[in-house]
Protein backbone atom coordinates (compact mmCIF):
# COMPACT_ATOMS: atom_id res chain seq x y z
CA UNK A 1 0.00 0.00 0.00
CA UNK A 2 1.26 3.47 -0.86
CA UNK A 3 1.60 5.85 2.03
CA UNK A 4 -0.58 8.94 2.14
CA UNK A 5 1.32 12.18 1.68
CA UNK A 6 1.78 13.96 4.99
CA UNK A 7 0.10 17.36 4.75
CA UNK A 8 0.43 18.52 8.36
CA UNK A 9 -3.16 19.71 8.46
CA UNK A 10 -3.91 17.84 11.72
CA UNK A 11 -0.61 18.65 13.44
CA UNK A 12 2.14 16.28 14.51
CA UNK A 13 1.63 12.65 13.50
CA UNK A 14 1.42 10.85 16.86
CA UNK A 15 1.48 7.14 17.52
CA UNK A 16 -1.36 5.57 19.49
CA UNK A 17 1.02 5.11 22.39
CA UNK A 18 1.94 8.80 22.38
CA UNK A 19 -1.73 9.79 22.32
CA UNK A 20 -2.43 7.42 25.23
CA UNK A 21 0.49 8.73 27.30
CA UNK A 22 -0.60 12.35 26.80
CA UNK A 23 -4.14 11.44 27.78
CA UNK A 24 -2.97 9.55 30.87
CA UNK A 25 -0.83 12.53 31.90
CA UNK A 26 -3.78 14.91 31.48
CA UNK A 27 -2.24 16.92 28.62
CA UNK A 28 -4.72 18.15 26.03
CA UNK A 29 -3.20 20.05 23.09
CA UNK A 30 -5.75 20.81 20.38
CA UNK A 31 -3.87 21.05 17.09
CA UNK A 32 -6.86 21.10 14.72
CA UNK A 33 -7.88 24.37 13.09
CA UNK A 34 -11.34 24.93 11.69
CA UNK A 35 -13.17 27.16 9.22
CA UNK A 36 -15.96 29.20 10.78
CA UNK A 37 -18.50 31.56 9.22
CA UNK A 38 -19.25 34.97 10.69
CA UNK A 39 -22.93 35.72 10.18
CA UNK A 40 -22.60 39.45 10.87
CA UNK A 41 -19.37 39.96 8.96
CA UNK A 42 -20.47 37.67 6.12
CA UNK A 43 -17.03 36.13 5.89
CA UNK A 44 -15.15 32.98 6.76
CA UNK A 45 -12.30 32.85 9.27
CA UNK A 46 -9.81 30.34 10.65
CA UNK A 47 -10.20 29.34 14.31
CA UNK A 48 -7.47 27.83 16.49
CA UNK A 49 -6.91 27.03 20.16
CA UNK A 50 -3.68 27.68 22.04
CA UNK A 51 -3.42 24.71 24.37
CA UNK A 52 -1.25 22.17 26.15
CA UNK A 53 1.36 22.05 28.88
CA UNK A 54 3.62 19.61 30.69
CA UNK A 55 3.48 16.86 33.29
CA UNK A 56 6.87 15.60 34.42
CA UNK A 57 9.02 14.50 31.50
CA UNK A 58 6.22 14.78 28.90
CA UNK A 59 4.80 17.89 27.31
CA UNK A 60 2.92 19.06 24.25
CA UNK A 61 2.01 22.60 23.29
CA UNK A 62 0.21 24.25 20.37
CA UNK A 63 0.31 27.97 19.65
CA UNK A 64 -0.37 30.37 16.78
CA UNK A 65 1.14 33.42 15.13
CA UNK A 66 0.46 35.70 12.19
CA UNK A 67 2.03 35.23 8.77
CA UNK A 68 4.99 37.33 9.89
CA UNK A 69 5.55 35.15 12.97
CA UNK A 70 4.41 37.88 15.37
CA UNK A 71 1.90 37.21 18.19
CA UNK A 72 -1.78 37.45 17.36
CA UNK A 73 -4.35 38.87 19.75
CA UNK A 74 -6.55 36.16 21.15
CA UNK A 75 -10.31 36.45 20.92
CA UNK A 76 -10.67 35.53 24.59
CA UNK A 77 -8.90 33.34 27.17
CA UNK A 78 -10.31 29.97 28.20
CA UNK A 79 -10.40 29.19 31.91
CA UNK A 80 -10.51 25.41 31.88
CA UNK A 81 -11.30 23.38 34.98
CA UNK A 82 -8.12 21.36 34.64
CA UNK A 83 -4.53 22.30 33.77
CA UNK A 84 -2.56 21.59 30.59
CA UNK A 85 -5.63 22.12 28.41
CA UNK A 86 -7.21 25.00 26.50
CA UNK A 87 -5.83 28.48 27.14
CA UNK A 88 -7.11 30.89 24.46
CA UNK A 89 -9.13 31.15 21.24
CA UNK A 90 -7.68 32.84 18.15
CA UNK A 91 -9.62 33.98 15.10
CA UNK A 92 -7.95 35.24 11.92
CA UNK A 93 -8.01 34.95 8.14
CA UNK A 94 -4.66 33.12 8.20
CA UNK A 95 -2.52 31.65 10.97
CA UNK A 96 0.86 30.05 11.51
CA UNK A 97 0.67 27.09 13.92
CA UNK A 98 3.48 25.56 15.98
CA UNK A 99 2.88 22.08 17.41
CA UNK A 100 5.58 20.72 19.72
CA UNK A 101 5.91 17.40 21.55
CA UNK A 102 8.49 16.80 24.28
CA UNK A 103 9.71 13.59 25.92
CA UNK A 104 12.46 14.37 28.38
CA UNK A 105 14.88 16.54 26.39
CA UNK A 106 13.86 15.20 22.98
CA UNK A 107 11.51 17.35 20.89
CA UNK A 108 9.33 17.07 17.80
CA UNK A 109 8.19 20.26 16.04
CA UNK A 110 5.83 21.05 13.20
CA UNK A 111 5.21 24.58 11.96
CA UNK A 112 2.44 25.02 9.40
CA UNK A 113 0.57 27.87 7.77
CA UNK A 114 -3.21 27.76 7.30
CA UNK A 115 -5.33 30.07 5.18
CA UNK A 116 -8.65 30.22 3.37
CA UNK A 117 -8.66 29.46 -0.34
CA UNK A 118 -10.50 31.91 -2.59
CA UNK A 119 -14.06 30.95 -3.54
CA UNK A 120 -16.76 32.09 -5.94
CA UNK A 121 -20.55 32.16 -5.81
CA UNK A 122 -20.57 32.28 -2.00
CA UNK A 123 -19.29 28.72 -1.62
CA UNK A 124 -17.52 27.62 1.54
CA UNK A 125 -13.72 27.99 1.15
CA UNK A 126 -11.26 25.18 1.69
CA UNK A 127 -8.45 25.27 4.22
CA UNK A 128 -5.05 25.72 2.62
CA UNK A 129 -2.11 24.16 4.51
CA UNK A 130 1.63 24.50 3.98
CA UNK A 131 4.42 22.86 6.00
CA UNK A 132 6.97 25.53 6.92
CA UNK A 133 9.29 23.55 9.21
CA UNK A 134 9.50 19.96 10.40
CA UNK A 135 11.92 19.01 13.16
CA UNK A 136 12.40 15.41 14.29
CA UNK A 137 14.31 14.18 17.37
CA UNK A 138 15.53 17.61 18.36
CA UNK A 139 17.56 18.04 21.53
CA UNK A 140 17.75 20.70 24.20
CA UNK A 141 20.19 19.72 26.93
CA UNK A 142 18.67 21.83 29.69
CA UNK A 143 15.88 21.18 32.18
CA UNK A 144 13.44 24.02 31.43
CA UNK A 145 10.84 22.66 33.85
CA UNK A 146 13.32 22.29 36.69
CA UNK A 147 16.74 23.68 37.54
CA UNK A 148 17.02 25.65 34.27
CA UNK A 149 13.52 27.11 34.46
CA UNK A 150 14.87 30.68 34.30
CA UNK A 151 15.98 29.96 30.71
CA UNK A 152 12.46 29.02 29.57
CA UNK A 153 11.30 31.34 26.81
CA UNK A 154 14.88 31.99 25.67
CA UNK A 155 15.91 28.65 24.20
CA UNK A 156 14.84 26.29 21.42
CA UNK A 157 15.81 22.69 20.62
CA UNK A 158 18.42 21.92 17.97
CA UNK A 159 17.16 19.77 15.11
CA UNK A 160 19.29 17.72 12.73
CA UNK A 161 19.08 16.34 9.22
CA UNK A 162 19.33 12.60 8.57
CA UNK A 163 23.00 13.23 7.84
CA UNK A 164 23.53 14.75 11.29
CA UNK A 165 23.76 18.39 10.24
CA UNK A 166 22.02 21.05 12.35
CA UNK A 167 18.92 22.51 10.68
CA UNK A 168 18.46 26.20 11.41
CA UNK A 169 14.98 27.31 12.43
CA UNK A 170 14.11 30.38 10.28
CA UNK A 171 14.58 33.57 12.27
CA UNK A 172 11.00 34.79 11.98
CA UNK A 173 9.79 31.56 13.63
CA UNK A 174 12.12 31.78 16.63
CA UNK A 175 9.88 33.86 18.98
CA UNK A 176 7.01 31.44 18.34
CA UNK A 177 9.22 28.37 18.84
CA UNK A 178 10.74 29.80 22.05
CA UNK A 179 7.25 30.33 23.48
CA UNK A 180 6.08 26.88 22.35
CA UNK A 181 9.17 25.29 23.90
CA UNK A 182 8.37 27.07 27.15
CA UNK A 183 4.78 25.84 26.97
CA UNK A 184 5.91 22.24 26.42
CA UNK A 185 7.88 22.56 29.68
CA UNK A 186 5.21 24.42 31.67
CA UNK A 187 4.07 22.00 34.38
CA UNK A 188 0.38 22.42 35.21
CA UNK A 189 0.01 25.10 32.53
CA UNK A 190 -2.98 27.44 32.88
CA UNK A 191 -2.18 30.34 30.53
CA UNK A 192 -1.26 31.22 26.95
CA UNK A 193 2.44 31.65 26.20
CA UNK A 194 2.36 33.39 22.80
CA UNK A 195 -1.08 34.74 21.94
CA UNK A 196 -1.50 38.16 23.54
CA UNK A 197 -4.36 40.00 25.18
CA UNK A 198 -6.56 42.15 22.94
CA UNK A 199 -6.08 45.90 23.08
CA UNK A 200 -8.45 47.83 25.35
CA UNK A 201 -11.76 49.00 23.94
CA UNK A 202 -11.14 52.10 21.86
CA UNK A 203 -7.86 50.77 20.49
CA UNK A 204 -9.12 48.22 17.98
CA UNK A 205 -6.53 46.09 16.33
CA UNK A 206 -7.84 42.78 15.12
CA UNK A 207 -6.05 40.02 13.31
CA UNK A 208 -6.24 40.78 9.60
CA UNK A 209 -9.26 43.03 10.31
CA UNK A 210 -11.35 39.89 10.90
CA UNK A 211 -11.49 39.97 14.68
CA UNK A 212 -13.92 42.84 15.29
CA UNK A 213 -16.70 40.82 13.72
CA UNK A 214 -15.30 37.67 15.30
CA UNK A 215 -15.42 39.13 18.81
CA UNK A 216 -19.02 40.17 18.35
CA UNK A 217 -20.21 36.96 16.74
CA UNK A 218 -18.32 34.69 19.19
CA UNK A 219 -19.55 36.65 22.21
CA UNK A 220 -23.18 36.79 21.10
CA UNK A 221 -23.03 33.11 20.25
CA UNK A 222 -21.73 32.34 23.76
CA UNK A 223 -24.44 34.41 25.42
CA UNK A 224 -27.14 32.84 23.30
CA UNK A 225 -25.89 29.36 24.23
Amino acid sequence: MSRQKFTGIAGLPLSRRAVRVLKDRGIFAHSLVSIEHQQLGQRYVVRGLESGGSAGDVGRYVSFAGDDGQPLEYLHPVEAIGVNGLHAVVISTAVMRADMLRKGRTYELLITRHWLTSVTDGQRPQLGTEILFRGVHGRLEVDLSGKDKAQAGKMVPTFYSLAGEAIAIPGKFLPLVRATTKGANCIGCTHAHYLRKPRPVGEPRLNDSANQNAVYSETTGTLAG
